[in-house]
């Protein structure tokens, strides 16, 4: 029976906010779906602007709340249910582990990896969030060579969030399909909650079509 939070999601299937679903899945979260049409660009309408201004989604509204930017909403869902024990609280050692590497996603791995598919050429190491692309990905790779998870043993919202980036990543290429990696996507496809959101996304696809 899932948890009651008066959630709102907007969502586009499939997107970065797929792992958004995941997550409100793993966290037995009850929530409201609004769906948008990212082929007709309805994310770019006046009346989803008004909502987030970059056009984008995820977005989440909780209450009188408006929580943008992927790795806000996973930090913000994952403390919003404790019960769920997907987010180390304030006091425990994994929480600063935790929260870097949430954070390491949105400021390394993704400026990195949307360089690379672009072909831009990188600037200066001192200059640049991530440093390299290469350093960005054997970071990656080492501290998921030490155990199953990002805190080792122990699976997090962290583990929602790379376990979907990863899977689309080394499916398009962009991360090397290195044994780690390829473990790492493989344990993230066997959870139930991946195996459901993605059978959802799939049904709300062919609907469109």
């Amino acid at each position: 029976m899932g948890v009651e939070a008066g959630i709102i999601l907007y969502h586009a299937a499939p997107s970065r906010s797929s792992g958004v679903v995941q997550l409100l899945r793993e966290l037995d979260a009850l929530y409201e779906l609004r769906l948008i049409d990212l082929k007709t660009s309805e994310q770019l309408t006046p009346e989803f602007r008004a909502v987030n201004p970059m056009g984008k989604v995820p977005v989440i509204v909780h209450g009188d709340a408006v929580i943008t930017e992927q790795v806000a909403i996973f930090i913000y869902l994952a403390d919003l249910f404790p019960a769920a024990g997907l987010a180390p609280p304030l006091g425990d050692p994994d929480r600063g582990p935790y929260l870097r590497w949430l954070a390491f996603y949105g400021s390394c791995f993704e400026p990195a990896v949307v360089d690379k598919s672009m072909g831009r050429e990188p600037g200066r190491r001192a200059m640049m969030p991530y440093a390299d692309y290469d350093t960005v990905i054997a970071t990656l790779e080492g501290q998921l060579a030490k155990g199953k998870y990002f805190l080792g043993e122990r699976f997090s919202a962290a583990d929602v969030l790379w376990g979907t980036a990863l899977t689309w990543m080394t499916k398009w290429k962009l991360v090397p399909a290195t044994e780690v990696f390829e473990a790492y996507v493989q344990r993230h496809a066997e959870r139930p909650a991946t195996k459901w959101t993605q059978e959802q996304d799939q049904a709300r696809q062919a609907k469109a079509e």
